[in-house]
C-alpha cells in the first residue's frame, strides 16, 4: 500500500514548473525533488538513449516505493512525447511512451500528473524574456514554441485521465497570483 507520493509537473516552457516544483519540495515533508531535461540527442538513434535513460528512471522510482519518502518530478518522459509529437525530434516516441506510462501507472505511489497552463498565452512571452531566465544549448525560448507545447500537454493530461483513472491529473492555471496555485496544488494533493 503507497505510502508516498509521486509528482509529475510538466508544462511549456515559462509555465512556472520551478517555482511550483521548489514549492512542493518545500511543503511537503520529506520530499525530494528532481529536475530533468532528456536528451539532446534529436536523431533517431536519439529514442534508444531516451527509452533507457526512462526505463532506469521509472527503475530507480520503483525502488523508492513505501520508503516514506515524496518524490517531485520536474519533467519526465511526458517532456519527450510533448517534443516528438510536436515534430522536435527526428522519431516518434508514442510507443515508448506509452510502455513507460503503462509501467508508470503500475507504481505503488500516489500518483499526480500536473499540467501547468498560462490561460493568457501573451504572458509566455514576459516569463521567457526574463534576464534571469536559464538558457539551454539547442533549446530556443519562444512563446510560439510554448503555446504549442501548452496545448498538447493539455491534449496529453487529458488522455491520461481517461486512461489511467489511478492517475490524479489536474490542469492549473499558473498565471494568476501564485497564493491561489498553492491553495489549489494543496487542496489536490491533500496536505
Amino acid at each position: 500500500m503507497a505510502n508516498s507520493k509521486l509528482i509529475v509537473v510538466e508544462g511549456a516552457q515559462g509555465a512556472g514548473k520551478t517555482t511550483v516544483t521548489d514549492f512542493l519540495r518545500y511543503s511537503l515533508s520529506y520530499t525530494n525533488l528532481y529536475r530533468l531535461c532528456g536528451t539532446s540527442d534529436s536523431s533517431k538513434e536519439g529514442k534508444k538513449k531516451a527509452e533507457e535513460m526512462y526505463i532506469n528512471l521509472l527503475e530507480y522510482i520503483k525502488k523508492m516505493e513505501n520508503k516514506s519518502i515524496n518524490l517531485v518530478f520536474d519533467r519526465t518522459f511526458f517532456t519527450e512525447e510533448n517534443y516528438c509529437r510536436l515534430g522536435k525530434k527526428d522519431y516518434t516516441f508514442t510507443d515508448v511512451y506509452e510502455n513507460l506510462l503503462e509501467e508508470f501507472s503500475k507504481l505503488d505511489f500516489e500518483i499526480y500528473y500536473i499540467t501547468l497552463y498560462l490561460k493568457d498565452v501573451e504572458k509566455y512571452n514576459a516569463r521567457l524574456d526574463r534576464k534571469d531566465k536559464a538558457t539551454f544549448k539547442n533549446s530556443k525560448f519562444e512563446a510560439e514554441n510554448s503555446i504549442n507545447q501548452q496545448k498538447v500537454y493539455l491534449e496529453m493530461a487529458e488522455e491520461i485521465k481517461e486512461k489511467y483513472p489511478n492517475i490524479k491529473v489536474k490542469n492549473i492555471q499558473n498565471d494568476r497570483d501564485f497564493e491561489e496555485t498553492k491553495k489549489e496544488l494543496k487542496e489536490f494533493i491533500g496536505y
